[in-house]
């Protein structure tokens, strides 16, 4: 039994080594629409974010618009392409820690009011019980004075609670792409590095 079930690890450890490029690729198709377009919208609304970045007690707000802007425009950009990226995920990393600290830690974890709790390290249950409650009642003024039926055909009600799982769950992506690299085969980090790149030691 036990040479049978060695015999099948170094089958999957065999498969695993010819398709590990398949992991970081994903990872950087999943990300890089997310901060592209995070990044333009960004630098569409420069004006407006300003104010909100003041608001949030973030020093030398009208720099660190620009700063968050073009990180994720360039590190999108830079993730899709697969180039140098263990270095674009450290500002990239950066910018989630500093979204989940800033933005949306005073709600939780939970982006979504969940009636369940899917994590257990929730800190603001508060939160989520009064959102609910508001839920609720939005689904009965729906009810009573709309076509409910037709509004929730492609999706139920909710009220967004603006946690910080979008932000941390990014942020482990990113670091698993900074021990990981982009990959092989499909990213300029690969192909630079066949041509120029010099292994130390």
């Amino acid at each position: 039994m036990l040479k049978l079930l060695n015999g099948l690890q170094n089958v999957l450890d065999h498969l695993v080594r010819r398709l590990d490029f398949l992991g970081p690729v994903a990872l950087r198709v999943y990300l890089a629409p997310i901060f592209i377009l995070a990044g333009y919208n960004k630098l569409q609304h420069l004006d407006h974010l300003v104010p909100y970045f003041e608001s949030l007690g973030i020093p030398q707000p009208e720099i660190m618009v620009w700063a968050a802007a073009l990180t994720e425009f360039v590190g999108g950009i830079a993730l899709l392409a697969g180039f140098a990226v263990r270095w674009f995920a450290i500002p990239l990393m950066f910018t989630m820690v500093a979204a989940a600290t800033t933005a949306h830690w005073d709600n939780g974890w939970h982006a979504l009011p969940e009636t369940e709790l899917t994590m257990p390290w929730e800190w603001r249950t508060d939160i989520i019980e009064e959102a609910n409650i508001r839920k609720e009642r939005a689904r009965k003024i729906l009810r009573e004075h709309s076509h409910y039926d037709w509004i929730t055909k492609y999706g139920s009600i909710t009220i967004l609670k603006n946690g910080i799982e979008f932000a941390a769950t990014y942020f482990v992506m990113l670091l698993a792409l900074f021990f990981l690299g982009a990959g092989r085969f499909f990213s300029l980090d690969y192909w630079v590095w066949r041509r120029f790149r010099t292994p130390s030691g």
